[in-house]
């Protein structure tokens, strides 16, 4: 479902309940990396030689809560208050939880299966972040976004811009250790919750006109009925 606001974009406003817990999550992995040191990264970042060597799956949970220095935590939980907290207000906190895990773990599952040699952690909630950016178009596309405050870019072109630089970044490889594909896979599967019931409905209609044609007949009134109210969200 998408709803169109011309209203400006504002700060995120008073911190919602799940997006103060993730804040607080991501502020004590930080403080244990600090305590603990590099060996933190290896058990509790995403390790894809690790995952799929010595199935460290709970990884692409930990991954993140983890960050690669103070700035990477700052820059992410920023984000995390101004786009979550409204997100959050909007779909409600429950929804809100699902969708995030949603999206940062699709994140992991993306880059444990298009890098599974990679032996360097992959850490920070990125992926989740930019599902949120996602989630953000999704409901406010005409909201201005201020790249560095100083530019508007309406909501849509703003995740469209930034999904193309992450996906150009993860064809030339730019060595900078920013998880490009983790970003991908942060859009791909916000894109996926959002049209789960459209694709799911795609699906078991050429099921039913595969099914009818090989019995010699078209899709009956009756399945047509069945599965056309399917995926209105």
């Amino acid at each position: 479902m998408s709803h169109y606001f011309r209203t400006p974009f504002s700060i995120g406003g008073p911190l919602t309940p799940r997006v103060k817990f993730l804040m607080i999550a991501s502020v004590v992995g930080f403080l244990l990396q600090a305590a603990i040191g590099a060996k933190l990264y290896y058990y509790l970042g995403l390790v894809p030689v690790l995952f799929w060597g010595k199935f460290f799956v709970w990884q692409l949970v930990t991954y993140i809560f983890l960050h690669g220095g103070f700035w990477h935590l700052f820059f992410n939980l920023f984000a995390l208050w101004i786009f979550g907290s409204e997100i959050e207000r909007y779909m409600g906190s429950s929804r809100f939880t699902q969708y995030f895990f949603i999206t940062a773990i699709g994140a992991g599952i993306c880059t444990v299966l298009f890098t599974p040699g990679l032996r360097i952690p992959v850490v920070g909630a990125s992926g989740g972040i930019y599902g949120l950016l996602l989630a953000y178009a999704w409901f406010f596309p005409e909201r201005n976004i201020y790249i560095w405050f100083l530019f508007p870019l309406k909501a849509k072109h703003f995740v469209f811009l930034f999904g193309a630089i992450a996906f150009w970044s993860s064809l030339v490889g730019t060595g900078s250790g920013i998880a490009h594909l983790a970003h991908l896979g942060g859009i791909l599967f916000g894109l996926l919750y959002f049209n789960y019931y459209r694709i799911w409905r795609w699906l078991r209609l050429m099921y039913l006109k595969s099914k009818y044609r090989n019995m010699g007949g078209g899709p009956r009134d009756s399945d047509e009925d069945k599965w056309d109210g399917w995926g209105r969200a």
